[in-house]
């Protein structure tokens, strides 16, 4: 059903794409390595946006989850999500360049990680959204969050610590 948006809330809509809608993308482009496909989860994300708009508290943490769940979807339904999460790759722009092999181990021990533990840490981490976005979003206490982000980073350790 298409959505009728006037005044405030079709201004609203366009400077959350503006804002929103090209990050959105190259994190997703990051995840699933193909960036028309990312283009087609961010479009998708954004349509459901508006189909719920007036539910939405937060909008950018909203788009997040929504295409977080578009792409463990769509590896669920190929059956690549150990090849989609071995394509994740740091934003060369706000980081250095990690070297191939600490590269690899890394994204080898984010895919070890239990569903729970690693859908926290790609919200938290790769889409920068802060605890309570992420509770929110998972319908979890902010608490239980901080644990799995724990529980995670206490995992992350072990396994980088062993393939020294």
């Amino acid at each position: 059903m298409p959505v009728a948006l006037v005044g405030a809330d079709e201004f609203a809509v366009r400077e959350i794409y503006q804002a929103h809608y090209g990050t959105l993308v190259g994190w997703t482009t990051r995840l699933v390595g193909d960036r028309d496909l990312a283009h087609d989860f961010a479009t998708e994300a954004f349509i459901r946006l508006l189909r719920h708009w007036g539910e939405v508290a937060e909008p950018r943490a909203w788009l997040y989850t929504a295409t977080a769940n578009l792409v463990r979807d769509h590896w669920r339904k190929r059956g690549r999500e150990a090849t989609a999460y071995g394509k994740v790759a740091y934003d060369l722009e706000t980081t250095s360049t990690p070297d191939v092999a600490t590269t690899v181990t890394v994204r080898e021990a984010v895919l070890g990680l239990p569903d729970r533990l690693r859908v926290a840490v790609m919200l938290h981490y790769f889409a920068d959204l802060t605890v309570a976005q992420v509770a929110a979003q998972m319908g979890k206490s902010e608490g239980a969050v901080k644990r799995d982000l724990w529980e995670a980073r206490g995992k992350l350790a072990v396994i980088l610590e062993g393939a020294r």
